[in-house]
């Protein structure tokens, strides 16, 4: 049995119907230690049948389900004997499908909302019979099917949950998967360990003793090229990789003067010469060589895609004097399986490269991703469990191009070492006030601004330092963090008087949409 297959002895499966949270579905899942995966509608259902879940789980999606066109599934799927719950539009679709009716809600539910529970419920086993969750729902379901029971309701919404225990069906209108929805894991918990009776072995240890043997097993006596960003992805891939087969890996790592403070030297620190892991490490200097590039360009995505085929460049010329390898290595996660299209029915939002167009530059038989099954809070697990230090495993999310779009406009040596002190600064102050791990992000950019400033008795003509703080479930969506002012106050001190060419300093308070996390 491979590692795949171990996995899969005891799954959940989660269909999508294109709702905005399918991942954090399956993400909420294996937090109850039980393995998940994610489907289109459109999955046959004899796949379904072949993969023999433990149970299934519909999304919620932006559709109505009695809609000529709206995504659906065959009434076979609730006669497998397989436990099913349906989320918001799932929980409609099911009740649609089985001979319930689904309407247009007289009263638009959208927000918290206090929902009064059945504890008799295996749902709602250890749930408080009021508890606050998350509604978002146009249409509402005005009769449930024939042997379902309502289980739950709001001031506005008669059947906010409801189900055919005889047949393991159950309907949620809410959505548990939030944390809005102060005991959504609680019930999703009851769900996966009650009712569907998964035993809990997903867990991060085994995990990485599988994949150690998967791996060891696929590469033989082969050897493994792997693009190491410093990131966290794939820096847990090249720790992953080390573990399996150790000198039969050659990490390249290419420096292009575009990363944080000091960052180029921590990651040689863990993975170099004299670091803890057992294989080849190539360090590439190409700063000069990406700021001579970069000379001049301004326009965002044009910078974006000079970086990135400059990267292509300089990993193809360290590739040929390795020569031939039989693996290319990346450190690609479930979501960008998921964004790509491979996964759920979701949008497509990038293309499924990690390194985008080196499989056409490198000599190499066959791709690894050794963490594509994991999200990116599993990936951080692995890489404490393979003994990567916190520091880099709890590393703030950084775009692949760098600072080279946390600088607006032309990219130079000069903003590049105003930017990155100022990020140090900012970073170091909001650890020491204990908000690193309670922050989503955070980090200082480069305005095109400059203005006249009084530093001491003489006048000055500087850049504005903008810092960023932002907290999100998915990325798609961000707020801004609320930072407490005194913070903020000594953080645009510190700036101001330690970095030179520096004397103002912004909050951005924009949101996602409309701003984007990023600045370009």
């Amino acid at each position: 049995m491979d590692r795949k297959e171990k996995l899969s002895a005891e799954k959940v499966i989660v269909i999508d119907f294109g709702g905005q949270y399918n991942q954090l579905v399956a993400r909420r899942v294996r937090e109850c230690n039980v393995y998940c995966e994610i489907y289109s509608y459109k999955t046959d259902i004899e796949q379904i049948k072949t993969m023999n879940p433990k149970g299934i789980i519909l999304t919620g999606g932006p559709n109505s389900c009695y809609e000529e066109k709206a995504p659906t599934y065959q009434k076979e799927l609730f006669a497998l004997g397989i436990p099913v719950l349906g989320l918001c539009y799932g929980a409609q679709l099911m009740m649609h499908v089985l001979g319930g009716k689904v309407e247009k809600a007289p009263v638009r539910e959208y927000g918290k909302t206090q929902v009064h529970v059945d504890l008799s419920s295996p749902l709602f086993a250890d749930v408080a019979e009021t508890t606050t969750c998350w509604m978002s729902h146009f249409d509402y379901i005005s009769q449930v099917a024939a042997g379902f029971r309502i289980t739950a309701h709001t001031a506005d919404c008669p059947v906010a949950a409801a189900e055919c225990a005889e047949k393991r069906l159950y309907a949620i209108q809410f959505h548990p998967e939030v944390l809005h929805t102060v005991e959504g894991t609680k019930m999703l918990y009851n769900f996966v360990r009650g009712v569907c009776g998964c035993t809990g072995a997903w867990r991060m240890d085994s995990f990485v003793e599988e994949s150690v043997k998967q791996i060891r097993e696929k590469v033989g006596s082969g050897k493994v090229l792997l693009a190491l960003s410093g990131g966290v992805d794939s820096s847990v891939a090249a720790g992953l990789l080390s573990r399996a087969i150790g000198k039969q890996l050659t990490c390249v790592f290419v420096d292009h003067g575009l990363l944080r403070k000091d960052e180029g030297n921590e990651v040689e620190a863990v993975f170099g010469p004299n670091g803890d892991f057992d294989l080849n490490f190539i360090r590439v200097n190409a700063q000069e060589r990406y700021y001579a590039k970069l000379a001049g360009v301004t326009e965002p995505e044009t910078k974006r895609k000079i970086i990135g085929e400059e990267f292509i460049r300089v990993f193809e010329e360290e590739a040929k004097k390795i020569g031939a390898v039989d693996f290319l290595a990346q450190g690609t996660i479930y979501p960008d399986v998921v964004e790509s299209g491979l996964g759920g029915e979701s949008a497509v939002i990038k293309s499924h490269h990690n390194v985008g167009g080196l499989p056409d530059y490198v000599d190499f038989k066959e791709i690894i991703e050794p963490l594509r099954d994991l999200f990116k809070d599993e990936v951080r697990k692995a890489g404490l469990e393979l003994g990567i230090p916190e520091k880099l495993v709890y590393r703030q999310p950084f775009p692949g191009p760098g600072l080279g779009i946390r600088i607006i406009g032309e990219v130079t040596a000069k903003k590049v070492r105003i930017v990155q002190e100022a990020d140090a600064i900012y970073r170091e102050e909001i650890a020491k006030a204990g908000l690193d791990r309670t922050i989503g992000q955070y980090f200082a950019a480069l305005t095109n601004m400059r203005s006249v400033g009084v530093m001491g008795d003489e006048r000055t003509y500087d850049y504005a330092v903008a810092l960023r703080a932002v907290n999100t479930v998915d990325f798609m969506t961000a707020e801004s963090a609320e930072v407490p002012w005194e913070v903020l106050q000594v953080v645009m001190s510190r700036i101001i008087n330690e970095v030179r060419g520096v004397n103002r300093v912004f909050y951005d308070l924009t949101s996602k949409p409309p701003g984007t996390i990023e600045f370009e």
